[in-house]
């Protein structure tokens, strides 16, 4: 059986590094290296997008990323409890036009005991914004450890 540490029960420490560890490998930008970390069958609801497993995961992401360019991620625990983990996030993208957007939502995850994300629910809302408006500004990769968060950027 696969495993993805931490694992439920989650603690404010365990929670916290879960969320990080999600933001280092979607600013990956890699679908199968992200869809590890959902079971086989996790269900999906991504705006108005519903699906289920990796492989759907995998193809829903590779979308994602051919159409929102320069993809940079911010994630910050919400709540937690038990198996379950809330997060705010925030992400900056441009189209092939060039036009930036910024992208703010919020995610519900539910893990099996393996540390497998079962369930992910995710909201977002997009705003179009200035190039000098952009906040992410990171290479690409994982944000720096000494860049500011949410709370700190005022988002």
């Amino acid at each position: 059986m696969e495993t993805r540490p931490p694992l439920p029960p989650f603690t404010l420490e365990t929670a916290t590094r879960k969320v990080r560890l999600a933001e280092d490998a979607w600013n990956s930008r890699d679908p199968a290296r992200v869809a590890l970390a959902y079971t086989l069958g996790s269900r999906w609801r991504n705006r108005s997008e519903f699906f289920t497993g990796r492989e759907a995961i995998t193809a829903f992401l590779t979308r994602k990323w051919a159409r929102e360019l320069d993809y940079r991620l911010i994630k910050e625990l919400w709540a937690f409890h038990g198996h379950r983990v809330a997060v705010r996030f925030c992400y900056e993208w441009h189209d092939e036009a060039g036009q930036w957007t910024r992208s703010y939502g919020n995610e519900q995850w539910e893990f099996d005991d393996h540390g497998l994300m079962r369930r992910r629910e995710a909201s977002i809302n997009d705003v179009s914004i200035a190039p000098e408006d952009r906040l992410f500004r990171w290479g690409a990769g994982p944000r720096p450890e000494d860049h500011p968060g949410l709370t700190e950027l005022g988002l």
